[in-house]
């Protein structure tokens, strides 16, 4: 078995770009895995597996943090636990990984979610919630760009529906 995990698949992308990996690294994600699972091991590099929904840039980053990932425990179930999800510490390497401009770093989420990589979604996801932590919302709306359409009414109305959410 542990020479089939060195095994090198091939992955298209959705720009007709056909990147090798190793079967090992490309197993971080849960969709790569099944579609292995469901072809047979017989079948196994013998044609790309499409990967429709990522380009080449955003596969390859993808498939960096994989690599750099490859001997981590593999994702359970039970992966959902509280303390994981109020948490929003990343680990030192994936904080400079996730360094990119914004196009890329909402690619790779939709990426990570697409492929089911959970690990890098929360990554991801953590990232954007500490980009947002402590701003106020015009702040948050000039870091991502987001024009305000709301009128002063609608505002003051939402600030009244949402008052018990406030820190006092």
């Amino acid at each position: 078995m542990a020479e089939s995990k060195q095994q090198m698949l091939h992955l298209a992308t959705n720009d007709h770009a056909v990147i090798q990996v190793e079967r090992q690294v490309a197993e971080r994600s849960i969709v790569v895995k099944h579609m292995l699972e469901d072809i047979g091991d017989e079948a196994v590099g013998k044609e790309p597996i499409p990967l429709p929904n990522v380009n080449e840039a955003v596969l390859r980053k993808v498939l960096e943090w994989c690599d750099h990932h490859k001997n981590d425990p593999p994702s359970t179930g039970d992966d959902d636990n509280e303390s994981r999800k109020k948490t929003t510490d990343i680990e030192e390497w994936d904080q400079k990984f996730m360094q990119v401009d914004q196009e890329m770093l909402f690619e790779i989420i939709l990426a990570a979610n697409y492929l089911d990589i959970k690990p890098l979604l929360d990554v991801g996801c953590k990232t954007v919630a500490n980009m947002i932590k402590g701003k106020s919302p015009e702040e948050i709306r000039k870091t991502f760009n987001i024009t305000n359409d709301f009128t002063p009414e609608e505002e003051e109305q939402i600030r009244r529906e949402n008052e018990w959410a406030e820190d006092r």
